[in-house]
């Protein structure tokens, strides 16, 4: 799929959009600066055949950053979307729909009897935080470093200077008394957590037990349930941010997929389908804290939105025991080719159900300094060879390639085919 190299509509546009948005973009990864070039402007996609305006087609492996685990457009989510519209876009009132899809996700999840639906991850994880506070009286948060929660003051902290110390701001207009309220530790480091739990009286851990914004580093065998003995053995509460695992790696999540139960749960993505939905829930005892039962306020005017809510059932109810056979089988062999078309260089390619992350690095990576030792450069000239070939990869090598229900073996080969001409000129 040879791709022009005259992109004159998204040049007019990004140089228009950058006078009214910062950075001509509506969240930073779109921009493309990672990987040294400007951002594509898409016009429509099907499937995973994604068009840019200046006519350009790519086989699409980001999917929205995960919502999309059917593809674009997928004809059964668009005509829910379509009946819900008829009878009106919002009501800020409850629907017989929301109890629906409330009841669709406890069936799922292990850790949910009762949620709270919002409109993004962001607001799932800040309300998730409020409650586990509320619930424990304490105050301090772990989180892992690396770990993206949305973008919470308090949780955008990077890591102290020393394994339990507070962490410092990582954002300009995160205040320091924020910060100092998270702790961050190293992922997979049982003694880190552990120093952090002895030092400090703690809130509630909160990890993505399948971490995918650092790129995809998997949990050490034993971690995760190492991390709710250490929470249970302290009284605080264990949060896992599923906003990407959720409903993608297997039907109730990632603690699905290896039987650990937290105390909360954080979703997102695939939950709305498309459309902008998310959801925190735990235990009835945590849940029933919320106003108008409890003290916790929580609120939001668009939280349950019919639409996303008509998007998000239809996607969960074709979430079915084949699907997920069917998305671990086009995920392995992408990964597969992948390793392959790197052959002996220093790549090393990470996947679970549903992800993927291709890491330059010679070593295998267990953290986010390992992550970090990755040759962004290198990457960076890999996914303008690929978009070149006409495949879209995420760009930026922190992120992973999200994989669909509407991969098809022929996608996988002609993506391999041009990872393997990409990788050619990676290094030259």
């Amino acid at each position: 799929m040879p791709i022009s190299l005259t992109d004159d509509k998204s040049a007019d546009l990004y140089a228009r959009a950058r006078r009214v948005l910062p950075g001509g973009v509506n969240s930073p990864v779109r921009a493309m600066r990672s990987i040294g070039r400007d951002p594509l402007f898409v016009d429509r996609a099907f499937g995973v055949d994604l068009t840019d305006v200046d006519g350009n087609r790519y086989i699409d492996w980001v999917c929205s950053w995960g919502p999309l685990i059917h593809g674009h457009a997928h004809p059964r989510i668009l005509e829910a979307v379509a009946t819900a519209a008829t009878a009106g876009t919002t009501f800020g009132a409850p629907t017989a729909a929301e109890v629906e899809i409330a009841e669709e996700i406890a069936s799922r999840v292990p850790s949910v009897e009762m949620l709270r639906m919002t409109s993004s991850g962001t607001e799932a994880s800040m309300s998730a935080i409020r409650l586990a506070r509320a619930a424990t009286g304490r105050d301090v948060i772990v989180k892992f470093a690396g770990h993206y929660h949305g973008h919470v003051d308090g949780l955008l902290a990077d890591a102290g200077s020393g394994l339990a110390t507070q962490g410092i701001p990582a954002s300009a207009g995160v205040l320091e008394s924020a910060a100092r309220a998270t702790v961050v530790v190293p992922w997979n480091d049982r003694d880190a957590v552990e120093a952090a739990l002895d030092a400090h009286e703690v809130a509630a851990i909160i990890a993505e037990p399948y971490p995918a914004n650092m790129g995809l580093v998997r949990p050490e065998e034993g971690f995760l349930a190492f991390l709710r003995e250490a929470t249970e053995a302290r009284g605080t509460l264990l949060i896992f941010d599923e906003v990407i695992s959720g409903f993608r790696v297997a039907p109730g999540g990632a603690q699905d997929l290896v039987g650990v139960t937290p105390d909360l749960t954080v979703m997102g993505k695939v939950l709305g389908g498309g459309l902008p939905a998310a959801a925190f829930g735990g235990r009835r005892d945590l849940m029933e804290r919320l106003a108008p039962l409890g003290d916790v306020y929580q609120a939001g005017t668009l939280s349950g939105n019919p639409l996303a809510v008509a998007a998000g059932l239809e996607s969960l109810r074709m979430l079915d025991d084949d699907a997920y056979l069917r998305l671990n089988e086009t995920t392995d062999a992408l990964a597969e080719g992948l390793r392959a078309a790197a052959g002996d260089r220093p790549v090393q390619v990470v996947s679970v159900n549903g992800l993927v992350t291709v890491f330059f690095t010679a070593d295998p990576v267990r953290d986010y300094d390992g992550a970090r030792t990755a040759d962004t450069e290198a990457h960076g000239r890999w996914c303008r060879g690929l978009l070149a070939r006409g495949v879209y990869p995420p760009p930026s090598q922190f992120e992973a390639w999200f994989v669909s229900l509407a991969h098809e073996p022929q996608h996988v080969a002609q993506t391999v085919e041009a990872a393997a001409a990409a990788f050619e000129v990676a290094w030259a």
